[in-house]
């Protein structure tokens, strides 16, 4: 029999009936049904088509039971007030609640099977009072007052299971689908549990309200609870302060955002120290699959979690998170969950109002459209959208054959078909729907298309794809759709055509299904699942209730991964064990899942489905950037005490290079498991903690101590393995149909390239020993995935191609703070504010835009982007600079009349002749090479220029002339490059030179990249660290700086004082400059750009000469008023004395313990033989000052100023602009060590007091954070009065300081008021 689309809507009636039994004496039940029969509008109360669907409806819960029943009354759940409009017995029931009617429920257990005692008279009055609108029967009866929320029993679930997992461990997930109530179930959590302090954080800022809403809700009947965030209720110190003294509990809201700046976790801001530093009971992680899961969120999370604090995690697609819960720390509420809920609901509570009644069933019909249009199919990567729909410059589809044949197919008239516009039934049944598009320009095409089909013509086409601007609030676009389906949806019919609006978060009842023309095989599942949820939404329209959804989809393979992900199949790849086949076949079984071929349909079972499940995890792996544990094996679970020391000498190795995320300890005397233990864990993990015999209780820990032992050998692993991907990307193969496998990879990267992108000290070798941890045919396939997609590209037009292989390299990690990928994002700001050309970028450069738009910069951009111009990348890592460079190039060679490039084979050609003819590139490794030619041409072997010398550093550095032979050699002889640009290496390490106290001792040589591009180009555009050259401080950088800030060829500056406003995971203190050349300029002056947090400072600045250049420009004026103090009185910075005035290291402490005792206030010591001394405990990044006692003769130098009162600050902020530079007066008898320096020093207590007060004013604060943090310019913008005793005749110490300094500097208000707010953002805490 062939299968029929069901009609979505069915109209409403509303049932009275009694059973005659002493046990329901006086009682009524009120319930709803459906009513098959369509004509049924106007039909009297208690006619035979009403009795005849109640009766049927009743039939279903009492016959079961043999119950009788007398119907008693039936009438239409319909209304006209302006339109015909239904209500439901939920109404009824709460009319009469609110009335005083009292409820019976007769199933205590379940809280089920509820009547009402009373009579039909009352509840045919409650029926009326609904449809008036009115709330209650009688007035004075409405109740006021909030009552207790009533939780469903799945919320009651996750509440008492997450309360039950906190008192034994201290992490929750809750895997819950849209509309589940996430954030009142858990706020109930925290009530239960009564914690005392809770954090909520999150991804959207914009959820605030809706959290401060819910808090009102829980806690209206608790006064000793408290809300609070940046916008709603208490500031977090308010908070803090109430909880310490009367015992408040609290509830606090912050974005990941805000708490991802500060500096604590790598960010630039000194803020929210008090939010990290506060011991929270309970962190709520709100939406926790967006951004946690990056480094910076991870630091974050790192950073907030105390040793004590629970996490509960919420989300609806927590894709890429159920890899680090064990089972019992999830509880999942899906879509299968919720339609047995319904399906089941009536065997338990007979004819209650069943709450999930609304909720459709979807059906997913999935369409081959690759097999018809077999030339869009693209190889491993799923039907192309992009290209079926390609639009040209006049806003036409360039395949509008093709297009018009897919409408047809839709459309032809054919009552057997199964295509949805077939026929006038399925047309009904469709009248809304909403359409997903590749973009803006192709939903503006096919609207016109739609307009003028012959059936299509029949609709309202309504096209919010808007011009491409996301953040233009949904509001408007949900309008235009809610005006076209109109007050009566009968009347009306609709597509809406989208590109990513209306996808998230709003909901439009009368859409029947949902097409899915856009996206590829890797569109993330969780945006796919909640774009195809939106026509779940409940509808009730002219009284009949929808009841089934339907999404149609043209790209199978990737219908198919989305849901094998979705129905969250645990298993590893491969792994499939009987419980997942269940999960699958649930899954299938409340959501059809269909492929239509011509007239064949075929419903999808579970081993094929389960063949997709293996795709899944490689496509995770590789878009994971091999950060992920499906590529590990279980060998992990069975480490032995010699693997586990192999991986803690491992560990010391990589452990050297930054940006490691915390690794546990690996616990040395403790095997792995073998697959007996790992049955055995599971099944002692099923068991509840009371049924467990002591001797299982040890054996569980014993064997979950293993399995901590894997999760920590992955963290070690994860440093070689997020290096893997960019190699497999660039490996040349003599034969491409080799597949690189993990046996094979070492050999097939030479091994300079090797040393270069390897973690150091991880020979070939080393690595040998640890591949057989790794899964081979998650790798193999992971490689080939990545050689595929890169290989794919090769087919597409150009545009498209650099966005395919854009999106590659954004899986790609950065391994650590020496190896910095420059992002696509960052190449086109760079390029874009420097040399213009064609920019992929919006203008806030955060999204990718459908077509690259064109900035003009004027002489600069006319003489760089030429079709003969030549440009040299200087130190390519990726190909993404010459990348840029070539497209702008390839743009401007189009508009050549004779050049004809209509097809992708002549674009092609246009764009191989760039490469051959105008890209040149400068590489550190040959690997580096080769990623750049995959990068620029792909697989094909068309001519590239490039050069890798051997050590290219020392090359720059030490032989220039010869590398600049050499570059001439590629590119012609004495050649003057268009444009040199790139991102340099910004410092070695010193191998030979460990500095006396056992640190690494890194030496900039970014400059001399700078240096030697100014001799091969005529404009030179690179990026590098900013405040020290600008400053001219640090080693190395003090000549550089001082000529380069004074040099008439320079164009242009932009300092960004915050890294991560540019590299978003990684912290340069230093900040970071782009600096632009024109060598043929000769007049002085330049322009500077001060870009903050996305906001430009833009001014032509003079050259300073000696001068130091004030890094923000408003702080010009303040600044020049400060240089004429110093002018009048003198500089702060000559009286500085070093860090090693008395010649104590770093490492005093901890290589002569005998030496020293520790001082506290107030203990003894003898002045005559002994001093105090401020000195760290050890040397390096975790040694702190502490105060000790040592003889006097443990001072080399310096011994003049012992006797001296000192002033003394942290060298190594001392400036203070990050944390509180740790500012002190320390006396007469007391001597520092190299983690300070001394800003003065004086005979007498009082001097030094008052010039504490003084160092610690206002404007001198300000002063301070006019230079950078290192020592050779501190203090340089700082006045000194010379004269700090009590009669110097210009201040009054005893008086207001702050006042009288502005008066002595001539401070105006507004930049007294300036200074205050610097001050205030700076969050400087001065003891």
């Amino acid at each position: 029999m062939p299968m029929k689309y069901f009609s979505s809507l069915k109209l409403k009636l509303i049932y009275v009936f009694r059973i005659n039994d002493a046990e329901h004496k006086d009682c009524l039940k009120i319930g709803e049904a459906t009513c098959d029969d369509g004509n049924v509008i106007g039909l009297a109360p208690n006619s035979k088509p009403l009795n005849e669907a109640a009766r049927k409806r009743i039939n279903q819960y009492t016959q079961t039971a043999g119950i009788r029943y007398e119907l008693l009354y039936t009438e239409l759940a319909l209304y006209n007030r302006g339109g015909l409009q239904s209500f439901n017995d939920k109404e009824i029931h709460a009319v009469l609640e609110r009335s005083g009617v009292k409820k019976k429920v007769f199933d205590k257990v379940n809280g089920a099977n509820e009547w009402f005692i009373t009579n039909l008279d009352v509840v045919k009055r409650a029926i009326a009072a609904v449809k008036e609108g009115k709330e209650s029967l009688l007035p004075g009866e409405v109740a006021h007052g909030r009552s207790p929320i009533i939780f469903r029993p799945e919320q009651r679930e996750a509440i008492d299971k997450t309360k039950r997992q906190f008192k034994k461990g201290n992490q929750m997930l809750w895997n819950a689908k849209m509309r589940f109530g996430k954030t009142l179930s858990a706020l109930q959590v925290v009530k239960d549990m009564d914690f005392r302090r809770t954090l909520i954080l999150t991804h959207r800022p914009v959820v605030d309200s809706g959290w401060f809403e819910d808090f009102g809700k829980i806690f209206y009947d608790r006064s000793d609870f408290a809300y609070g965030s940046k916008n709603n209720g208490d500031s977090h110190e308010s908070l803090e302060r109430r909880t310490r003294a009367d015992g408040l509990h609290y509830v606090y809201f912050a974005s990941m955002q805000d708490l991802r700046g500060s500096e604590l976790v790598g960010g630039n801001f000194d803020k929210n120290d008090e939010v990290f530093a506060t011991p929270w009971n309970l962190i709520i992680v709100d939406e926790a699959h967006e951004g946690t899961q990056t480094e910076l969120g991870k630091a974050v999370m790192a950073e907030l979690v105390k040793e004590d604090t629970k996490v509960l995690r919420l989300s609806g697609t927590p894709f890429n998170l159920l890899g680090d819960f064990k089972e019992d720390e999830i509880y999942t509420w899906d879509y299968v969950m919720e339609q047995r809920a319904k399906q089941e609901w009536d065997k338990v509570h007979q004819g209650d109002p069943n709450p999930y009644a609304a909720l459709p069933v979807m059906n997913i019909y999935t369409y081959d459209l690759g097999r018809l249009l077999r030339e869009f199919a693209d190889e491993d990567v799923a039907f192309n959208f992009r290209e079926f729909f390609r639009v040209n410059e006049e806003g036409c589809f360039i395949h509008e054959r093709d297009v018009s044949a897919f409408l047809n197919l839709l459309t032809k008239e054919d009552t057997d078909s199964y295509y949805p516009f077939a026929n006038e039934e399925y047309r009904g049944i469709f009248r809304h729907t909403l359409w997903m598009l590749p973009g803006v320009k192709e939903a503006k095409a096919l609207s016109a298309l739609l307009q003028w089909h012959p059936v299509f013509q029949y609709f309202s086409i309504v096209n919010v794809a808007g011009d491409g601007d996301e953040d233009e609030e949904s509001r408007d676009a949900l309008e235009a759709v809610n005006n076209a389906i109109g007050k009566d949806p009968d009347a009306t019919r609709t597509i809406t055509l989208s590109c990513g609006r209306l996808t998230t978060g709003v909901s439009v009842p009368a859409w029947t299904a949902v097409f899915m023309l856009s996206g590829s095989y890797n569109t993330a599942a969780s945006s796919y699942m909640q774009t195809i949820f939106r026509v779940q939404t409940p509808a009730t329209i002219n009284g009949r209730v929808k009841e089934q959804c339907y999404v149609f989809d043209f790209a199978p393979d990737r219908t198919l991964r989305v849901l094998a992900e979705t129905a969250k199949i645990s298993a590893k790849a491969g792994k499939t064990s009987q419980t997942d086949r269940k999960i699958m076949g649930d899954f299938l079984n409340f959501c059809p899942v269909i492929s239509i071929e011509g007239s064949r349909m075929d419903k999808f079972d579970v081993p094929r489905m389960l063949e997709q499940l293996k795709k899944v995890y490689v496509e995770r792996v590789v878009r994971n950037g091999f950060e992920d544990n499906s590529l590990y094996n279980d060998e992990l679970l069975k480490l032995g005490d010699v693997e586990l020391n192999d991986f803690e000498v491992l560990k010391k190795i990589i452990g050297q290079t930054k940006a490691m995320p915390k690794t546990n300890q690996v616990d040395i005397n403790n095997q792995g498991l073998n697959n007996e233990e790992y049955e055995e864990k599971e099944k002692l993990e099923k068991k509840s903690k009371k049924e467990l015999t002591e001797e299982e209780k040890r054996r569980l820990e014993e064997l979950k101590k293993k399995t901590k032992n894997r999760e920590a050998a992955i963290s070690i692993l994860r440093s070689i393995s997020i290096r893997m991907p960019l190699l497999i990307y660039g490996a040349e193969l003599d034969n491409e149909d080799e597949e690189i496998t993990i046996d094979n990879f070492a050999e097939k990267i030479d091994p300079r390239s090797w040393e270069e992108f390897m973690p150091k000290g991880v020979s070939k070798q080393k690595f040998n020993a640890f591949k057989k941890y790794y899964d081979p045919d998650i790798f193999r396939a992971a490689g080939k995935r990545i050689r595929a997609m890169a290989k794919a590209a090769d087919k597409l037009s150009v545009e498209e191609r650099i966005e395919r292989i854009t999106d590659i390299f954004s899986t790609f990690r950065n391994p650590d703070k020496e190896t910095v990928l420059t992002p696509w994002r960052v190449v086109n700001m760079h390029l874009g504010d420097c040399l213009g050309g064609y920019c992929f970028f919006d203008k806030e450069y955060e999204h990718t835009l459908d077509e690259p738009r064109f900035i003009d910069h004027g002489k600069v951009t006319a003489e760089v982007f030429t079709s003969d111009a030549r440009i040299l990348e200087i130190n390519s890592k990726s190909g993404l600079y010459p990348l840029y460079m070539a497209y702008g190039i390839y743009r401007t060679r189009l508009k050549d009349s004779t050049i004809s490039a209509d097809t992708l084979e002549e674009q092609q050609a246009v764009w191989d002749k760039v490469v051959a003819e105008n890209i040149f590139v400068v590489c550190k490794t040959p690997m580096a090479k080769s990623i750049t030619k995959r990068t620029l041409v792909g697989f094909r072997g068309t001519k590239t220029n490039m050069y890798a010398p051997d050590d290219l550093v020392n090359k720059i550095k030490n032989q220039p002339e010869l590398f600049i032979k050499k570059v001439h050699d590629l590119a012609g002889d004495n050649m003057k490059f268009n444009a040199v640009v790139g991102n340099p290496p910004y410092q070695e390490v010193v191998e030979q030179k460990e500095s006396s106290n056992g640190q690494k001792v890194s030496i900039s040589i970014f400059q001399y990249f700078q240096v030697i591009s100014e001799r091969l180009g005529k404009y030179t555009s690179l990026i590098y660290p900013g405040a020290r050259w600008i400053h001219r401080s640090g080693k190395g950088l003090e000549k550089f700086g001082l000529a380069q800030i004074n040099d008439c060829h320079l164009m242009m500056l932009e300092f960004f004082p915050y890294s991560t406003d540019v590299f978003k995971d990684v912290a340069i203190a230093d900040g970071l400059s782009i600096v632009l050349k024109d060598m043929d300029k000769t007049e002085k002056g330049f322009t500077y750009r001060y870009s903050k947090e996305s906001k430009v400072i833009s001014i032509h600045a003079d050259n300073p000469g000696e001068d130091l250049f004030p890094l923000n420009p408003n702080d010009d004026e303040i600044v020049r008023k400060l240089d004429n103090a110093i002018k009048k009185c003198g500089c702060l910075h000559d009286s500085v004395l070093p860090r090693s005035l008395f010649g104590i290291e770093s490492d005093f402490v901890e290589k002569n313990p005998s030496f020293v005792r520790e001082y506290n206030d107030g203990d003894y010591f003898n002045p005559d033989t002994e001093i105090k001394l401020f000195t760290n405990d050890k040397a390096g990044k975790s040694g702190r000052a502490r105060w000790y006692v040592a003889n006097k003769d443990v001072i080399s130098s310096g011994k003049e100023y012992l006797g001296q009162w000192k002033v003394i600050v942290s060298s190594a902020n001392a400036g203070g602009q990050k944390r509180n530079n740790q500012i002190a007066v320390i006396d007469n008898h007391s001597a520092f060590g190299r983690s300070r320096v001394a800003l003065k020093t004086f005979g007498t207590e009082k001097e030094a007091r008052n010039f504490f007060k003084y160092a610690t004013s206002e404007v001198i604060r300000f002063a301070f954070l006019m230079t950078d943090e290192s020592l050779t310019s501190l203090a340089k913008k700082v006045p000194d009065l010379l004269d700090y005793t009590d009669n110097n005749g210009l201040i009054d110490y005893n008086g207001d300081v702050n006042v009288q300094l502005y008066k002595l500097f001539d401070i105006d208000d507004a930049q007294q008021q300036y200074i205050k707010e610097v001050l205030s953002t700076q969050n400087n805490q001065y003891p």
